[in-house]
């Protein structure tokens, strides 16, 4: 029986090197090579094909993938570059397995983020389109004052955009709570700097049906529980690209 043959991107995703997109990128800068060639784009390869990326052999796609749930703290860097970056995530945590972060919290902000091997669950959450929630406390540089909350939750104009309506719940003087199913970038700072507001400290405490209960710059693995209800919640998101 013949096995199947695979778009790269997908390949790659699967092999647990980086989601289809950073692997559309390397495709594109020509650091991926298939028997010493370098494919185009949408080019698919067999099990028996020599796949590399910067010259680094590629293992055979893995079946037991690792999902952990890690609380960032301030000052890392989601990225995987660990040679521009010295405080990335990856040497932070420092897993034995080759893992990348899904999605980012930027540089100043803390809290939950994930991290796998399973490009394929990569895609499938960072679509904007599927509504996946997650949960914010943020404080800001002076006390909350008139109709902030409301605006906030109601749409805010940033990058030639609107923000998406979400729920907004102030819990202090200068604190409030925000649920966003968006991903725009710096969109919490960006939406506060619009009401003349800056943030003093961003912290994350959920994701989907995840919630944040490791102490700071510690992970655990994600439940089978907790999997089972992403795997359901990502059910009916389309795929970033066709098999």
């Amino acid at each position: 029986m013949d096995t199947p043959l695979k778009r790269i991107n997908k390949y790659l995703s699967e092999a647990g090197y980086c989601s289809r997109r950073e692997a559309d990128k390397l495709i594109e800068e020509g650091a991926v090579t298939i028997n010493g060639k370098i494919p185009e784009m949408g080019t698919k390869v067999a099990a028996s094909d020599e796949v590399r990326v910067k010259g680094k052999l590629i293992s055979e796609p893995k079946s037991n993938f690792v999902y952990l749930a890690f609380h960032k703290p301030r000052g890392i860097v989601c990225t995987t570059d660990t040679r521009r970056e010295k405080d990335n995530i990856i040497d932070f945590i420092n897993y034995p397995e080759r893992i990348f972060p899904i999605g980012r919290l930027d540089k100043y902000s803390e809290g939950l983020i994930f991290l796998t091997n399973d490009g394929d669950i990569v895609n499938k959450i960072l679509r904007a389109r599927n509504n996946h929630e997650k949960e914010y406390i943020v404080r800001l540089n002076k006390p909350i004052k008139g109709d902030f909350i409301q605006k906030m939750g109601s749409g805010v104009p940033i990058l030639d955009t609107v923000t998406k309506k979400c729920h907004v719940e102030q819990l202090g003087k200068d604190t409030f709570k925000i649920i966003l199913t968006q991903g725009l970038n710096r969109q919490i700072r960006r939406m506060c700097e619009h009401f003349d507001y800056k943030v003093a400290s961003l912290k994350r405490i959920r994701i989907m049906n995840v919630q944040l209960d490791v102490e700071k710059g510690k992970w655990r693995h994600l439940s089978e529980k907790e999997l089972n209800e992403i795997n359901r919640l990502v059910s009916n998101s389309s795929k970033t690209y066709d098999d």
